[in-house]
C-alpha cells in the first residue's frame, strides 16, 4: 500500500507514519515541517495543505490518504488559521482525493469533541456537542471539517472518520494543549485540578493503530471514537505527578471559579495584547461537562484496543521531563 499522511509532523501524525511503516506501507509524510528522522519506506514531503499543486502531487498514486493536518489550539489568535486549515484545508484535500478517478480510502482524523460531551453519561458516535461550545474556534472548525468529510462520503468518496479522545505519550513536542497540561503537571507548574472534571485518556500509539484499523475495517461514512479510559482530573493529575516524582495536587477548583478566573485572566492580558498560558478561557469553557466517551463501537467493529490510561500518562510524564 502507498499511503499519504497529512500533518505527518504532528503528534498523532508522526505516530501514524510510524505505524504504517511498521506495517510495510510506503508512506509519504506530508507537512509544512515534515519529520526529519524517518524509518525505511517513509518519504518526507514538505508542502502546504492549501497549495493545490503540492496537494495533487502528494496524493498522486496513493491508495490511501490519512488526513491528520489540523491546528489544535485554544488560542483565539489562531482562530483564522484554524478556519483555513481545519475547514478549508479539509475541503481541498477531499476535493483533490475525488479527482482523477482512482478509488482510494480516506481516513479523516476528527476529534471526540465533535461527539460530545453529553451531561450525565459517556458520549458516543451518535451524539454531538452542546451548541454553546461551538463558540470555541477549535471546536467549531473540527465540527465543520468533519461534516465536510461525512458529506463527501455521502457523495461517493470512500471516507472513514476517526475521533481520538485525549491522546498522551511520547513525541508531543510542539506541544498540543494536552501535552502542555502534562508538562505543567510533571514540572510542578500546575498546583490544582478541576474538581468534577473528567477526560477520556488514551495512549497515542493505540490511536495510531486505530487509524490503520479504520482503514482496514471501517465502514465509509461512519465515525469511530478511538479512546481509552474515563478518568477524573484528580486521577489524571495524580498519575502524571507520581510518574514525575512529585506530590499530586490536592486542591480541586470548582468549574465556576475556574471559569471566572479564566475570564478575568483573559480580559487582563488581552488589554495588553497577550493571552494566558495556564488559565485559557476556551479550554476551561469546554471542561464545563465531564468529557467522558464510550468507544465500544470501535472495539466491536474494528477490533480496536488500548492499554491502561495510567501507563500512557506515566510515559507522557517521563517524556515531558526528558
Amino acid at each position: 500500500m502507498k499511503a499519504l499522511v497529512t500533518g505527518a509532523g504532528g503528534f498523532i501524525g508522526a505516530h501514524v507514519v510510524s505505524a504504517l511503516a511498521a506495517a510495510g506501507a510506503e508512506v509519504r509524510a506530508f507537512d509544512l515541517d515534515p519529520p526529519a528522522e524517518v524509518s525505511a519506506g517513509v518519504q518526507p514531503l514538505a508542502g502546504d495543505l492549501l497549495d493545490p499543486a503540492a496537494l495533487a502531487a502528494a496524493i498522486e498514486g496513493c491508495d490511501a490518504v490519512f488526513h491528520l493536518a489540523a491546528i489544535y489550539s485554544f488560542s483565539r489568535a489562531e482562530a483564522a488559521a484554524m478556519q483555513r486549515i481545519n475547514v478549508e484545508g479539509t475541503r481541498m484535500l477531499l476535493e483533490a482525493c475525488a479527482r482523477g478517478g482512482k478509488r482510494r480510502r480516506v481516513v479523516h482524523t476528527s476529534s471526540c469533541s465533535t461527539c460530545g460531551p453529553v451531561p450525565g453519561r459517556p458520549a458516543t458516535e451518535r451524539d454531538e456537542p452542546p451548541a454553546f461550545e461551538l463558540a470555541v474556534p477549535y471546536k467549531r472548525t473540527k465540527v465543520e471539517g468533519e461534516r465536510l468529510a461525512l458529506r463527501a462520503a455521502q457523495d461517493g468518496l470512500d471516507v472513514v472518520v476517526v475521533n481520538p479522545t485525549t491522546p498522551v505519550g511520547p513525541g508531543d513536542r510542539r506541544p498540543t494543549p494536552t501535552g502542555k497540561m502534562v508538562a505543567d503537571i510533571a514540572q510542578g507548574r500546575a498546583r490544582a485540578y478541576l474538581a468534577g472534571g473528567y477526560l477520556n485518556v488514551v495512549g497515542v500509539e493505540d490511536v495510531a493503530r486505530g487509524h490503520l484499523l479504520a482503514h482496514e475495517r471501517g465502514v465509509s461514512g461512519q465515525r469511530y471514537l478511538l479512546g481509552g479510559e474515563n478518568l477524573s482530573m484528580r486521577e489524571v493529575f495524580a498519575a502524571v505527578a507520581r510518574a514525575a516524582g512529585r506530590r499530586p495536587p490536592r486542591l480541586g477548583v470548582p468549574w465556576r471559579l475556574a471559569d471566572g478566573a479564566a475570564r478575568i485572566a483573559g480580559a487582563t492580558l488581552g488589554a495588553v495584547g497577550r493571552e494566558p498560558k495556564l488559565l485559557v478561557h476556551d479550554e476551561v469553557r469546554l471542561a464545563r461537562h465531564p468529557m467522558t466517551f464510550d468507544d465500544a463501537k470501535a472495539r466491536r467493529e474494528l477490533g480496536y484496543g488500548s492499554r491502561p490510561a495510567v501507563e500512557a500518562l506515566a510515559e507522557a510524564a517521563r517524556a515531558a521531563l526528558a
